[in-house]
């Protein structure tokens, strides 16, 4: 019966850790289901991409006030999830500050003083960010896409590390008292747990600070494993998939258009005289071009579905989108979470029925309307603006494409330009021998 927490202990671990993996599992099988592309080119670049990006958080300073709270979230709470290393050998082996023998009294004193100081800090900056959330009124933190789950699941991400925070200074506050009272071996040095909570546990007895104290450790254990299982359900991934997203990043100058290969082809064989157009393909080339543009997540490539998942609905995208300042229904922000809910209606019917299984619903109309669409300006605002280097142009620029060469459904503004080009060689309506007469002054 000694060893009956252990036991526990290692069920709940093993548990929460697969669920976690098996939910990663199920993102990467998502992010699959996308075109396959190749984004390895200049790893070096990639590297000191993702390291001040993703880790350096070198795009959050541009909002300082909101980048240096963000960073001490961040900072803060990855480093004091360094203690759970220490909780799990503790929970396994039934050890007690397990680090303080393996780091010495004066390490280990500096480590958890160091913890605490994150930890005040974090609790600061979410106390901080609920309030202005909630209470302040800021713009791209009320617009309708974040009405209902978004919402919540942002405040209850916020309400979620408070209260593993809680936890974790009850814990230590619990645990110094009874390291005053000779129960616990002194370990550690604990300046902001001892000072807000010490004067009031001091005067508990043995009894209640040990329940108090194992309370609050299980709490936290137990309230990370929740964290970690919810963030697939949350746009909290961004914690995790901000890494590859950035990697896997366009190097590319922003904007520029990717052609593709069976319309090159058209053209280079329409510009050689001797060409044969009615010459077979050669070995390995199709001879039905493939499909243009993207009117579902399919025809997106396996990047664009990492954007989606990654996207952290700041809405730092929308709030620069000229197209959104300006009243139109374009915003940038719900391209991205668009996307995203139809990859999890796609991968609810794979897990329903084995496979995909149409369901007569795809990406255009039925999640993104063509108005929205053609609201885009092009002019990659959204792209400079996101934080961990999400591009909804892209998203744009394929469904375009689709209604353009698939549909011929452009707006007639546009098809009278294109028309124009076609006939005259310049988006404008006049003679090709006119072309040149601007010169003529």
């Amino acid at each position: 019966m000694q060893y009956i927490d252990n036991i526990i202990f290692v069920i709940l671990l093993v548990a929460g850790f697969g669920l976690f993996f098996r939910s990663l599992k199920e993102i990467y099988r998502n992010i699959l289901l996308g075109r396959k592309i190749n984004r390895t080119d200049q790893p070096a670049e990639r590297w000191k991409t993702m390291a001040l990006v993703a880790l350096g958080q070198s795009k959050m300073g541009k909002r300082p006030v909101a980048g240096l709270l963000h960073i001490f979230v961040y900072v803060g709470f990855v480093i004091i999830n360094i203690e759970l290393l220490e909780i799990i050998t503790d929970g396994i082996f039934g050890t007690h500050r397990f680090l303080a023998g393996i780091l010495g009294e004066g390490l280990y004193s500096a480590f958890t003083a160091v913890l605490e100081v994150l930890a005040l800090l974090v609790v600061i900056a979410v106390v901080i960010f609920f309030i202005r959330r909630n209470f302040y009124g800021v713009k791209r933190l009320t617009m309708k896409e974040l009405f209902g789950w978004p919402k919540n699941d942002a405040n209850w991400i916020l309400i979620i590390e408070f209260a593993l925070m809680m936890a974790f200074f009850t814990m230590n506050a619990s645990d110094w008292a009874l390291q005053q009272k000779g129960v616990y071996a002194v370990h550690g040095n604990f300046p902001v747990s001892s000072a807000v909570f010490g004067p009031l546990f001091m005067g508990l007895g043995e009894t209640a600070l040990t329940v108090l104290e194992r309370g609050a450790w299980w709490f936290h254990f137990v309230g990370i494993l929740f964290f970690m299982n919810y963030l697939y359900y949350s746009k909290h991934l961004h914690i995790l998939l901000a890494f590859p997203n950035t990697w896997f990043a366009n190097l590319e100058p922003k904007g520029k258009f990717n052609n593709l290969d069976s319309v090159t082809k058209e053209i280079k064989l329409m510009m050689d005289p001797n060409a044969d157009p009615y010459a077979a393909p050669a070995e390995g080339e199709a001879d039905v071009p493939e499909k243009f543009g993207a009117s579902d997540i399919f025809d997106l490539n396996q990047v664009q579905l990492l954007n989606a998942y990654t996207c952290t609905e700041c809405g730092r995208c929308t709030a620069v989108c000229p197209a959104n300042i300006t009243g139109k229904k374009l915003s940038p922000r719900r391209i991205m979470m668009a996307t995203r809910d139809r990859v999890e209606e796609v991968a609810r019917n794979i897990n329903k029925n084995g496979k995909f299984e149409d369901d007569g619903r795809q990406l255009l109309d039925d999640h993104i309307t063509r108005e929205e669409l053609w609201a885009c300006t092009t002019c990659n605002a959204c792209v400079e603006a996101c934080p961990v280097l999400i591009d909804p142009l892209s998203i744009i620029f394929e469904m375009r494409r689709f209604l353009v060469m698939e549909q011929s459904a452009a707006p007639q503004e546009l098809n009278l330009m294109m028309t124009n080009v076609e006939n005259n060689a310049a988006p404008w309506q006049y003679n090709q021998a006119d072309r040149l007469k601007w010169a003529s002054e």
